[in-house]
Formats: C-alpha cells, structure tokens, sequence
C-alpha cells in the first residue's frame, strides 16, 4: 500500500479532483462492503446543487465559516468549500462535528489532501460546541430521534413527549452558531413540516429565523417516495436579512431535463432578486 501511495503525485491536483477521487473511491468500498445508509456520502447531484443555491441566496464573498453539525466524511462540507474558494474568498475555514470516529477518519483525509482549512470535531453535536459564529452552516442531517433526553432540556424543539428528532435538534443547533443574518442550508426530509412535532418547530424557527425556502428533491433520486428529501433555506434573523415576501417553493425538475432544469434555476435567480436583494 505504501508503494502504491508514493505513486500518486497529488501536489498539482485540483482540490475538486482530489475531491472526486476521494469519493469514488468511498463509492466503490460502500457497494462491495455493503455499508449502512448513516454511513453514505452526500451524493455529488445533491452537493452541487446546495452549493448553487448558497452561490444565489449569499453573498459568497463574505463567507469566511463554514461548518457542518452532521460532517460525517465531510464529502458535502468541501463540496461547497470548493465552490466557495472558485467564486468567493480563497481562505474560507471549515468546521465539522461528528461522533462517529471512522467518519471523521475519512474526512480527516480528504481535507488534508485537498489542503482545506477544516477543524474537525469528534463528539455529541447536540452538546456544546466549541466553534465560532460562522457565516454559513449546511449538512446533510441524520433522520430519526435522538436517545438522550438529558441533552435536549434546553432546546425549544425538544418533543414534548418521547424522544426528539434528532434532525430538529441539529437544526436548532445549527442556527445557534450563526451570526445575524447568516443562512442554514440543510437536506431534509421532504415531510418535515406533516409530523406532530412540526407546529412546535415552526413556531421555533418564527422566533430566531426566516423561512426561505423548501425546495424538493426530485421524486427520480429516490426509489421509496417516503424517502425523498428537500432542501431547507433557513436565514438568520439580525442584520439586513428580512423575511422573503414570497416563500421559495417548489421541487426541482428531473435532471435529465436540461432547458426545464435550466429554467427552474433562472427562476430561482429571479426569485432571490425579487425577494432578498
């Protein structure tokens, strides 16, 4: 293995190449190893579209933070980061938190490899986190409760009774480490706001947030229709942000589809025009 290693001169690679490498590699060992869903990259599709529409809703220029409660392999986290350093500033620092420690191995790997500045964090996300505010936060958040009660006591989305999901909890947390007027971009599933808990996590989001955008994946990506998953704008209240007059809805066309697709994304560049700039 090491032989093999001395073989591959990385120094002149793109970081987005070595990226890809990276992730093809995973691809590979997750099909023959048979690897659990928690365990699965963010799909490039995915990534790249969540990077478009943080290149629409922000200001890249002015994001120096970026970080990720739920980084796992950290495939998505410099998906975005290297969109970030192609558009906007080129030394943009990232922050990952997980608490499985092979998930954290791999991505330790790959953002040294692609020479990121990310500092990566093993431990309970919904505890506290010893990061900075930052200027942007997106993750591909876990799905499913949260087994330790204990730990919830002082978040407003906690469920009244039982255990809560952990997806809204890593949301909560997520906007916590935000600074005013800063946006959260999370995968979601596409029936978040048709559970029972959803009337409390709406009225939480009313008190610290503005509702962007819900934006659904489409039904193509995935094989069960309870699968499907949405993309979550959520913004920062503070600063100049202002809720949007006319909420971005929708799903997104098949991709296959190229001028329908095309013509989804001029209308979401309308969209932010006319209701956030």
């Amino acid at each position: 293995m090491r032989k093999i290693y001395q073989e591959l001169d990385l120094q002149n690679v793109k970081p987005e190449i070595i990226r890809q490498i990276i992730q093809l590699s995973f691809l590979k060992v997750i099909r023959k190893d048979a690897i659990q869903a928690n365990h699965q990259m963010t799909p490039d599709t995915i990534g790249l579209i969540m990077a478009f529409l943080i290149e629409k809703v922000t200001k890249t220029k002015e994001i120096k933070t970026v970080f990720d409660p739920a980084v796992g392999t950290a495939n998505l986290l410099t998906t975005v980061m290297n969109q970030l350093k192609v558009d906007g500033d080129k030394n943009i620092a990232g922050f990952g938190i997980d608490n499985d420690e092979d998930m954290l191995q791999v991505a330790s790997v790959s953002t040294e490899l692609q020479h990121l500045d990310v500092k990566l964090y093993h431990q309970d996300a919904i505890t506290a986190l010893d990061i900075p505010q930052c200027d942007l936060a997106i993750s591909d958040l876990p799905i499913g409760y949260y087994p330790l009660d204990e730990n919830t006591k002082n978040y407003q989305t906690r469920a009244k009774e039982g255990h809560s999901y952990v997806h809204h909890l890593l949301i909560e947390q997520a906007m916590n480490y935000l600074k005013p007027g800063a946006f959260g971009v999370f995968l979601v599933p596409s029936s978040l706001f048709q559970t029972k808990e959803s009337q409390s996590f709406v009225k939480w989001i009313q008190s610290v947030a503005y509702l962007q955008g819900l934006i659904n994946l489409p039904a193509e990506l995935f094989a069960n229709p309870n699968a499907q998953k949405s993309i979550l704008l959520l913004q920062r209240q503070g600063g100049n942000s202002k809720q949007a007059v006319k909420v971005l809805l929708g799903e997104f066309p098949s991709f296959k589809d190229k001028a329908r697709f095309a013509s989804f994304m001029n209308d979401v560049s309308q969209w932010v025009t006319t209701n956030l700039r």
